[in-house]
């Protein structure tokens, strides 16, 4: 891509609402733009960004077996009066009448739609164990969003849905679902933890969440320093007659294995086995060998944009996003400075940037008329993690500039070895 070509949407002051870095930083790289609130615009830059975590994600979840569809935002109220959830989930369903009077609402969660739509699909015991999920929109009427993306109205999630004839299957299906969850984190490149948690509104028995550990999260988690223990540090002091959750810190782990680290984390995933609670309540039946039964069923959600806030939150310094490279919107950025000789400066350029793309690597060829300073700011800010630098000094030389994103000055390599240095 060249720069001339793409809407950049960056600026040079941080946003005077925006109370959190990845807030502040999503803004100023010109990866979002509010639309109203809690309602957010992706740009070029953030929805490359959003487009690497939806791939991952699609990639596990496919290598894990489940099939992917794609259910309505919209759906009928009635399903969610059936499950007796409309009332339970509160304000936050938006529900609003069509031109002949009949009831929907905007899905925050697809419970009730998958249950309805496996009635007719799944009629035979020999279909399970089966699990579906999609990559799609979703709307939750906050009271108070805040932290841009973080806790926004409208949100991108994949939510998955496991159906199995027994507790048995349920359990083999869950551990799968987890599995590809830590492949998903840890492809992503995140620090993060797995966390006992409670079910809340969605119900169900075994419940895990997934946290990215950043300062600026809203739960605080305890976890073992010796094993893989962790919680929601108020679920372990309910568990362990209200003590102040402060307190945990450097207490011997309920595991037994080291103390306990208190930090705080953003929940970016969270599945839960929700057995028959929905099967029984909207009366999904499948034939088995001698009976008909109410599948056992699972359900796992990973906040697709709400990890994008939650990278940034976690790697960042005072000159913007450093990216993990597995989510970065470009890997390099070409740059030409003090053209003194500009029809060679950009013949090296194009020469390097039809390299780059040759060998599929993202690149960015800042090839705007702007003064060297606004082209290194943005590629700092955007957290694109090597910057090429060509200049009249490339040329006199016969070497290439090449400065990592968090490197303190550029290196000199040869020409022949500038793609081993990008690739490495």
């Amino acid at each position: 891509m060249k720069a001339s070509h793409l809407i950049l949407g960056t600026q040079r002051e941080n946003p005077s609402d925006a109370e959190i870095i990845s807030h502040q930083l999503m803004i100023k790289a010109g990866l979002i733009r509010q639309v109203s609130s809690g309602i957010y615009n992706w740009l070029p830059i953030g929805k490359r960004v959003l487009q690497k975590v939806e791939d991952i994600i699609r990639q596990e979840m496919n290598d894990a077996g489940a099939q992917e569809i794609l259910m309505p935002m919209v759906q009928p109220a009635s399903l969610w009066e059936s499950s007796g959830r409309i009332d339970q989930y509160g304000k936050e369903l938006l529900v609003f009448e069509d031109r002949h009077e009949n009831k929907f609402c905007l899905g925050p969660t697809h419970e009730e739609i998958i249950t309805d739509l496996c009635k007719n699909l799944l009629t035979s015991y020999k279909q399970l164990p089966v699990t579906l999920y999609q990559i799609q929109t979703k709307f939750r009427d906050e009271i108070r969003p805040r932290f841009g993306v973080m806790r926004s109205r409208e949100f991108l999630m994949k939510d998955a849905y496991s159906f199995d004839l027994d507790k048995t299957g349920l359990d083999r299906s869950y551990q799968v679902m987890k599995e590809a969850y830590i492949k998903v984190f840890n492809k992503i490149g995140l620090d993060y933890r797995i966390v006992k948690a409670d079910s809340g509104a969605i119900g169900g028995s075994d419940s895990e969440e997934f946290h990215v550990l950043a300062d600026s999260g809203e739960d605080l988690l305890a976890f073992s320093n010796k094993s893989t223990y962790a919680i929601n540090a108020e679920l372990l002091t309910e568990l362990q007659d209200g003590q102040d959750p402060s307190t945990l810190e450097g207490k011997k782990s309920p595991d037994g294995k080291g103390i306990l680290n208190l930090k705080r984390g953003i929940e970016v995933g969270h599945i839960f086995k929700l057995g028959k609670k929905y099967s029984e309540i909207l009366n999904l039946k499948i034939q088995s060998e001698d009976k008909e039964i109410n599948p056992e069923m699972g359900c796992y959600g990973i906040g697709a944009s709400r990890i994008v806030a939650a990278a940034i939150e976690q790697n960042h310094d005072d000159k913007g996003i450093i990216w993990p490279k597995s989510l970065a919107p470009f890997k390099v950025a070409i740059v030409e400075v003090n053209p003194k000789n500009k029809k060679e400066i950009s013949d090296k350029c194009l020469e390097i940037y039809d390299l780059m793309r040759k060998n599929e690597i993202d690149v960015l060829w800042d090839n705007r008329e702007k003064r060297p300073g606004v082209k290194f700011n943005d590629a700092e800010v955007i957290g694109i993690p090597l910057t090429i630098i060509i200049g009249d000094r490339t040329l006199e030389s016969k070497e290439i500039e090449i400065k990592g994103r968090q490197d303190e000055k550029p290196k000199l390599v040869s020409h022949q070895d500038l793609l081993a240095n990008i690739v490495d």
